[in-house]
């Protein structure tokens, strides 16, 4: 897939038209529980904003005041059955890429995301048994297409990032050793079979290392958004 900001980012799902091509530039961070998306998205976006980018931190869920409410309930609730949890997850992201992703890219932002619909596929496709093409299928379906220019993937040992967290585990934060592995391995299957998107980092590394990493994968990315949006006013 081009990561040509001036290309279209949206795939047709099933027959149904994609959503418009966003202008600005659309990263997500995907990783295990405590492998440092927070981090990075926090760096990187200080980062653009000192360069005079307008930049919208998110995440899913809980981007927006109803997501706050998703998340509460996924995270923190009763338990659920996988295809409840995935219908919310799908939920969540169809409407904050209606009402905040989608708007913003659309005045040329840049928009960074901890976490979008690859965790989906991998958590509730893979971890859950549910099948990561038909998760798939449904978080396409949920966006009209929408996928992120540049998805980076922090890797780490799940034990690892587990050991990390503080606080009181959330209902995927303990979902057990096996569940983790294999979200681990569905995130790095799926980064393998799309190169173009997907930046892969060892995240045991130190933070300002990886995030050199990150802003050396987004610089050419940034000239050519930059590039078109100067077209565009010109025009």
């Amino acid at each position: 897939m081009s990561t040509d900001p001036a290309a279209i980012t949206d795939v047709q799902v099933d027959g149904v038209p994609a959503g418009p091509a966003p202008a600005g530039v659309f990263v997500s961070f995907e990783g295990g529980d405590g492998v440092g998306k927070s981090t990075q998205v926090a760096l990187l976006g200080h980062h653009l904003a000192s360069l005079g980018r307008e930049v919208v931190v998110t995440r899913e869920p809980g981007g927006t005041p109803l997501g706050l409410e998703l998340r509460r309930a996924i995270l923190h609730g009763e338990d659920l059955d996988p295809r409840t949890e995935a219908l919310l997850y799908a939920a969540d992201r169809a409407h904050h890429v209606a009402s905040l992703v989608r708007p913003a890219l659309a005045r040329g932002a840049v928009v960074l995301t901890d976490r979008y619909l690859d965790s989906s596929v991998a958590y509730q496709g893979t971890g859950r048994g549910l099948g990561a093409d038909e998760v798939e299928r449904l978080s396409l379906w949920a966006v009209q297409g929408l996928l992120p220019h540049v998805t980076v993937l922090l890797d780490l040992d799940p034990a690892v990032g587990l050991g990390r967290l503080t606080g009181d585990p959330d209902r995927l934060e303990s979902a057990g050793d096996d569940f983790h592995r294999r979200t681990r391995q569905a995130f790095l299957a799926r980064a393998a079979a799309d190169p173009g998107r997907w930046l892969v980092l060892d995240a045991s590394q130190p933070a300002e290392d990886v995030a050199a990493q990150v802003r050396a994968r987004l610089a050419p990315l940034l000239v050519a958004a930059g590039a078109a949006a100067s077209v565009g006013g010109a025009a």
